[in-house]
């Protein structure tokens, strides 16, 4: 058994910038972070590397596990904004989180060491008044944009920094947590270690077992939401004038039929459309990068729609989960069909996909979403690609490419304070994981002021 004053189950995004400012604060706390992936240099999805053309579903998934998580092998892309991507604010105040998004994204920038990527914004433009004469409704934020290329370089020099200080087992399963002692025994495939203080980081993937730490010493948790939708696939020309202004454009809608909100996510100009496995379930996302050698002809994006249950129906996940796994048993992982064939009642073939001007980035199976989205989620998206072709004309055209399914699971909300901790003495919770941030920039933040909290204790 090996003792240590911190374990830190989980090393994405929140997990890595607390063991950066931890290092930088010259901490004298023994740390330790667990993590069920590899380290950066180890992480590469076979499909990146030509070596197969679909998900053989590894275990561990490189794309969702391992140092940075998920936020590592995606299009580096970190909001800064407390309009969306988490509610780090209610917990520690407005002026805070921005200004730990703010230190972030300073921090990016230094171990990027270009200076030259801009950070757009969306008051230097008009769209925000084009979409509202369209019912359309742009949210504001600055982002800065790294790539998947660059991202994982980052979060590399970013590892390199803090491995002296901080001690890290990779490829590594917690099995069990126990509370003995005034001391947390955190059991593992490997070992059993010790720690005064137990830290819960390990992101939406390890969502279930997080909630199973929860009931076990008794924290309080509430449901969450489940959006569901589709990847839409575009020629980058379509949406240039909107990407060129301000790289994503975060837009909801509340549709005429059903008075549900579409949202967009996850712009990528000129990027991919990539696959993403899930605890064995395979849904759709989405990648871009800064090198140009490295881009496509297209832009994707998701169209979300926000499902809230109530009583008695609690399991939100689940239900994204069974309409992604009925997606997965129809095409065999990601169906895709043709925006014109979908509107006409048919499904896409092979045949009718090699007429489409539209050529996909990704090698998914032409079928029938009609098959698989449930009808007012289907309703919901037909009416927003309409909405959206009028300040983007283009998206409603036949040959635009849907990708299904896009689930974007949110991790039950756990019961914390203010310092993240718990009703469990020492038992802290941040992150994703925790439900509070939803974010690369708010996670981010939220590990630095964890550390910041262990620091002084």
């Amino acid at each position: 058994m090996k003792d240590y004053d911190v374990v830190v189950v989980g090393a994405g995004a929140s997990g890595a910038f607390l063991a950066y400012e931890l290092t930088k604060l010259k901490t004298n706390k023994k740390v330790l972070i667990l993590d069920a992936g590899r380290k950066v240099e180890n992480r590469l999805c076979p499909i990146s590397t030509g070596k197969v053309d679909h998900c053989i579903s590894c275990k561990p998934c490189n794309i969702m596990y391992g140092f940075g998580g998920a936020g590592t092998l995606s299009d580096g892309k970190y909001n800064i904004t407390t309009n969306f991507g988490g509610d780090l604010h209610e917990y520690i105040g407005e002026d805070k989180a921005m200004e730990l998004m703010e230190y972030v994204d300073d921090v990016l920038m230094k171990f990027d060491g270009g200076g030259d990527l801009e950070l757009f914004s969306t008051d230097k433009n008009d769209l925000k008044t084009k979409c509202l004469r369209y019912d359309l409704h742009l949210l504001d934020a600055k982002v800065r944009h790294f790539g998947t290329d660059r991202n994982k370089i980052i979060l590399q020099k970013i590892f390199d920094y803090v491995k002296g200080t901080i001690d890290f087992s990779f490829s590594t399963l917690v099995k069990d947590v126990n509370y003995e002692d005034d001391h947390y025994l955190i059991s593992t495939d490997k070992e059993v270690y010790r720690a005064k203080h137990l830290v819960l980081a390990a992101g939406r993937s390890g969502s279930k077992w997080i909630a199973d730490i929860c009931n076990k010493f008794d924290v309080g948790l509430k449901s969450n939401r489940v959006d569901i939708g589709v990847r839409v696939e575009v020629p980058a020309e379509v949406f240039k004038h909107i990407t060129d202004e301000v790289y994503e454009a975060k837009i909801m809608y509340q549709t005429k039929q059903y008075n549900d909100v579409v949202r967009t996510f996850c712009m990528n100009p000129y990027g991919q459309v990539v696959t993403e496995n899930t605890n064995g379930i395979l849904t759709v996302n989405g990648h871009s990068f800064t090198d140009p050698k490295l881009q496509s002809e297209n832009t994707n994006f998701a169209l979300l729609v926000t499902n809230r249950f109530t009583e008695p129906f609690k399991n939100s996940n689940e239900y994204g989960e069974s309409i992604a796994k009925l997606s997965n048993m129809l095409g065999g992982g990601v169906l895709m069909q043709r925006f014109g064939d979908l509107v006409k009642g048919r499904r896409s073939s092979e045949r009718r996909m090699k007429k489409s001007f539209t050529k996909p980035t990704l090698n998914a199976t032409a079928g029938d979403l009609s098959l698989v989205m449930p009808k007012r989620q289907l309703d919901d998206i037909i009416e927003m690609i309409y909405q959206l072709d009028k300040i983007a004309p283009g998206m409603g055209n036949d040959d635009t490419l849907l990708y299904g399914i896009e689930v974007k699971f949110y991790n039950s909300v756990v019961d914390v304070d203010e310092k993240f901790e718990t009703s469990q003495n020492r038992l802290y919770c941040l992150g994703d994981g925790s439900g509070v941030t939803h974010s690369l920039s708010q996670a981010s933040a939220s590990g630095v002021e964890m550390a910041r909290i262990l620091n002084e204790l």
